[in-house]
């Protein structure tokens, strides 16, 4: 796995190499906004995953990930932050962080996040490979339908732009089972993988983000079911 950090404390980046090398993965540190969204925009194919430290000099971290968001939809990102503040967290989910970590972290549970999010993201980009064409649909209701091997949505044939790895699979979660209420712990549970002992904001901060992108090609598909959760349900798009 190949890893940027963006981040601007030198004896946590010392910290967290050798962790990398213990994995056998590759890392870059870079230690200012600028310089990570730089050595990013070098090769962005090159990157399985990225760090990203929310206060930095020079470019904050909202700023670097919204530019990262604007070059790839799908590198996984996981923002590092010294605050304890909820406003903070949730801005960063929506600026596009697949994932946030508070400072101070134990380097097992930074690995652990890097290896549940590298996990969904490499099967997703796999699911179906030997048996799904290109043109095949994982999920297919009247008004809607799913490629999770093309990583696409479609409302009414209307391309669902800029879906970032989460939102994806949280869509595609929902989507496989019109109309079933998902409770926010389960959503947790499924999609990213592990527990989040109760942390709904980060639920709520995709479905928020999620919404905005859908409702650019066509109604509404996700009700908030209020007390219990999410579903999927396309029954009252007008044809």
């Amino acid at each position: 796995m190949n890893v940027l950090m963006i981040e601007d404390n030198e004896s946590v980046s010392e910290m967290m190499q050798m962790f990398f090398l213990n994995e056998g993965w590759e890392a870059v540190f870079a230690y200012d906004g600028k310089k990570g969204l730089d050595t990013f925009l070098e090769n962005p194919e090159k990157w399985d995953m990225i760090t990203l430290d929310l206060n930095l000099p020079s470019m904050d971290g909202m700023t670097v990930c919204r530019e990262i968001r604007k070059v790839s939809h799908t590198v996984p990102i996981i923002m590092l932050t010294a605050r304890d503040s909820e406003s903070d967290q949730v801005i960063g989910l929506e600026m596009g962080a697949d994932d946030y970590v508070t400072k101070p972290f134990s380097p097992l549970t930074l690995i652990a996040r890097i290896k549940a999010l590298h996990r969904r993201s490499e099967m997703a980009e796999h699911v179906g490979d030997d048996e799904q064409s290109d043109d095949a649909f994982d999920v297919v209701t009247q008004h809607f339908k799913m490629n999770t091997k093309t990583r696409e949505a479609y409302l009414d044939d209307q391309l669902i732009e800029g879906l970032t790895p989460k939102e994806f699979d949280l869509l595609y979660t929902l989507a496989k089972k019109p109309r079933q209420v998902f409770s926010r712990e389960q959503l947790l549970e499924m999609v990213w993988d592990y527990q989040y002992f109760g942390d709904e904001r980060t639920v709520d901060a995709h479905i928020k983000k999620l919404r905005q992108k859908i409702e650019k090609v066509g109604p509404q598909v996700i009700q908030t079911v209020w007390g219990v959760g999410y579903k999927f349900d396309d029954s009252g798009v007008s044809s």
